[in-house]
């Protein structure tokens, strides 16, 4: 049986969510304390902010926009902390709680527009596009956690 684009395009966002997270996962324990919220300059972000920004982006568009949470981000501090107690905990749990929202999200919703009131990147009109767009963005952090490990 031939399955669907839509379904296919659900799936496959799914377990690159799920491959990207366990890159990370891996990662993580390579970095001792005080290179996990290490910045290289100003301009910078250690590796800790981009899991802080990785899961408040993830809970905004997919819990919050996809799934109807609560919006619970708040983007300055993904930024500005210099500490977490469970980075890994966090974000498997944020991976999970997305995952399950995309896995359930019917098919037919992603022609639908981005939902109201749903602050997104320039050019982003449906939920196929924002899925899109948020994968995108999780792998693109995903490398440079990649790289700073592999900078150890």
């Amino acid at each position: 049986m031939t399955q669907s684009v839509d379904v296919l395009f659900l799936g496959h966002s799914v377990r690159k969510l799920e491959q990207m997270e366990r890159m990370i996962q891996d990662r993580l324990p390579l970095f001792p304390p005080e290179r996990l919220w290490q910045k290289s300059g100003a301009e910078a972000n250690s590796v800790g902010n981009l899991v802080l920004h990785l899961c408040g982006n993830v809970r905004y568009y997919i819990g919050h926009g996809l799934g109807g949470q609560p919006n619970v981000r708040d983007r300055e501090a993904e930024f500005s902390s210099s500490g977490h107690d469970d980075l890994a905990g966090l974000l498997r749990a944020t991976l999970a709680e997305a995952t399950a929202t995309l896995a359930a999200l019917p098919p037919g919703r992603l022609p639908e527009p981005v939902p109201a009131g749903l602050t997104v990147p320039a050019g982003v009109t449906t939920v196929l596009e924002l899925i899109y767009q948020i994968v995108g963005h999780f792998q693109q952090h995903t490398g440079q956690i990649i790289f700073a490990a592999k900078q150890l």
